[in-house]
C-alpha cells in the first residue's frame, strides 16, 4: 500500500461507522417503530420531523465550535471525538433496545425515540462535522479534494451496505455490536491520518451567518436542498415500497446492499470524471441518470424484483456522483473566499444542518402524506400502491429536475467564475 493510499484509508475510515449508524436512523428506525412496535406513521413523522429540524438548527454552531477546536491541541480534538463515540453506541443501543416501561404505551415509545435521537443526532453531528472539517483542510485543488471525499465517502458506503445487511442477516444486536467495533478501529485509523491544519488565519471565529455573504454557497446550498430531498424521498419510503409495492421483504437486505455497492464501485469512476469534465457537468450527469432510474421504478409491480433490482444498481452508480461532487464544490468556494484553513467548519456547519433539513422534510411530510392517500403498512389496494410508487419514484424525478436546471443555471457562480 502506497502513502497516499494508506493517508486516504486512514482518513476515510471513520466515514464507515458514521455512515453506519445514519442508515438505521434514517432507514430502518421508522419501519422498525411502526412494524414492530404499531407507532402511527402520522406521529411518528412529525416526532421525527421535530428533532431532525431541531438537530439541523445547532449544526451552524457545531461548525464554528468546530472552527475553534481546530485552532488548538490536537488532544482536545480526540477528548471530543471519544465522547462523541460513546454517546453514538448509547444512543444506538437505547433507540433500537427501548426499555420494557415504554414498549406498552405509543406516546412513551415516541417520547422516548425523540430524547435519545437527540442525544445522538448531536453526537453524530459533532463527529460528522469534525471530520468534513478535517478533510477540507487537508488541502488540494478540486481534483484532490474529491479523492480525500471519495475515500471518505466509499468507507461510508461499506458502512451503510453492513447496516443494510446485518439487521436481517444477524438481528439488531449483531448490527448495534459491529458498529461499536468498527467505530473504535475507526478512531485508532485516524490517529494515523494526515493532520488538518490547525492554526485558524483569522484573528477572531467567523459567525455562523459568515457563510451566508458568500454567493457561491447560497446558490450551491439551495442546488444541494433540493438534490437532497430528491434522495432523501426514496430513501425514507424504500422498505415499504420493498414490502408493499414489489411485494420481496426477503430481499430487502440484499436491493439496500446492491445500492450502496454500485455506489461505491461508481466512486473511482466519478472521481475520474470529474478530472475529465469538472465538477458541475459531473454532478449534472449523475442526477440525468438518477431521472431516468426514476422513471422506470413507476413501471415496477408486485414481483418484479428484477427490474428492482435494476433500479437499485443504476441508482446507486447516480449516488456516487452526489457523493464526490458536492463537498468537493465547497471546498473549492471556501478556499476561493479566502477562508481555507479557517472557516471550514462554519461553512460545513450550515451544509450538515441541510442534509438533516432534507432527511426532515422528506420524513415529516412524505410519511403523513401517504397516510393522508390512504397507503398503511401492509396495503394491497391498487391506489394506496400507487400513491407509493408517486411518492417513491415520480416525486424524486419532479425534485431531480429542478436541481438540475438550477445547478446548470448558476454553475459559473458555483465553480468561482464570472457569472
Amino acid at each position: 500500500m502506497n502513502a497516499a493510499t494508506s493517508s486516504g484509508a486512514a482518513y476515510g475510515a471513520l466515514g464507515l461507522p458514521l455512515a453506519f449508524v445514519a442508515l438505521p436512523l434514517y432507514v430502518v428506525l421508522p419501519n422498525h417503530y411502526a412494524a414492530q412496535f404499531g407507532v402511527p406513521l402520522a406521529a411518528l413523522g412529525g416526532v421525527l420531523l421535530a428533532v431532525r429540524a431541531l438537530d439541523a438548527l445547532v449544526d451552524p454552531w457545531i461548525g464554528q465550535r468546530v472552527d475553534a477546536l481546530l485552532g488548538g491541541a490536537m488532544a482536545r480534538v480526540w477528548a471530543v471525538l471519544g465522547l462523541a463515540a460513546l454517546a453514538l453506541v448509547a444512543g444506538l443501543t437505547g433507540l433500537f433496545f427501548p426499555p420494557a416501561s415504554v414498549r406498552g404505551s405509543s406516546s412513551a415509545l415516541l417520547g422516548w425515540c425523540g430524547a435519545l435521537l437527540v442525544a445522538t443526532y448531536l453526537a453524530y453531528s459533532v463527529a460528522s462535522v469534525l471530520h468534513q472539517t478535517w478533510g477540507a483542510r487537508l488541502g488540494g485543488g478540486d481534483a484532490a479534494q474529491a479523492r480525500w471525499i471519495g475515500w471518505r465517502e466509499g468507507a461510508a458506503l461499506v458502512g451503510v451496505v453492513l447496516a443494510s445487511v446485518l439487521p436481517s442477516a444477524a438481528g439488531l444486536p449483531a448490527m448495534v455490536g459491529v458498529f461499536a467495533l468498527a467505530l473504535g478501529v475507526a478512531l485508532f485509523a485516524l490517529t494515523r491520518a494526515p493532520r488538518p491544519v490547525l492554526r485558524s488565519r483569522v484573528a477572531a471565529p467567523l459567525s455562523m451567518a459568515a457563510p451566508w455573504r458568500v454567493a457561491g454557497f447560497r446558490r450551491l446550498i439551495a442546488v444541494f436542498l433540493l438534490n437532497g430531498i430528491a434522495s432523501a424521498v426514496p430513501a425514507t419510503l424504500v422498505l415499504f415500497f420493498v414490502r408493499d409495492r414489489i411485494q420481496a421483504p426477503a430481499l430487502e437486505g440484499a436491493f439496500l446492499a446492491a445500492y450502496f455497492v454500485a455506489g461505491a464501485v461508481s466512486l473511482p469512476l466519478w472521481v475520474r470524471a470529474v478530472a475529465r469534465w469538472g465538477l458541475v457537468r459531473t454532478w449534472a450527469a449523475g442526477m440525468g441518470l438518477a431521472v431516468v432510474t426514476f422513471v422506470g421504478a413507476l413501471a415496477l409491480a408486485a414481483g418484479d424484483t428484477g427490474g428492482f433490482f435494476a433500479v437499485c444498481l443504476a441508482s446507486g452508480l447516480a449516488l456516487g456522483a452526489d457523493l464526490v461532487v458536492p463537498g468537493a464544490l465547497l471546498a473549492g468556494i471556501v478556499r476561493r473566499s479566502g477562508q481555507g484553513g479557517a472557516a471550514e467548519g462554519a461553512f460545513f456547519g450550515w451544509w450538515n444542518s441541510a442534509t438533516k433539513l432534507n432527511l426532515a422534510l422528506a420524513a415529516g411530510l412524505a410519511l403523513p402524506a401517504l397516510q393522508w392517500a390512504g397507503y398503511t403498512p401492509g396495503s394491497r389496494e391498487a391506489d394506496a400502491l400507487w400513491s407509493l410508487s408517486l411518492a417513491y419514484a415520480a416525486l424524486p424525478c419532479v425534485l431531480k429536475l429542478l436541481a438540475l436546471g438550477a445547478l446548470w443555471r448558476l454553475r459559473r457562480v458555483i465553480e468561482g467564475e464570472t457569472p
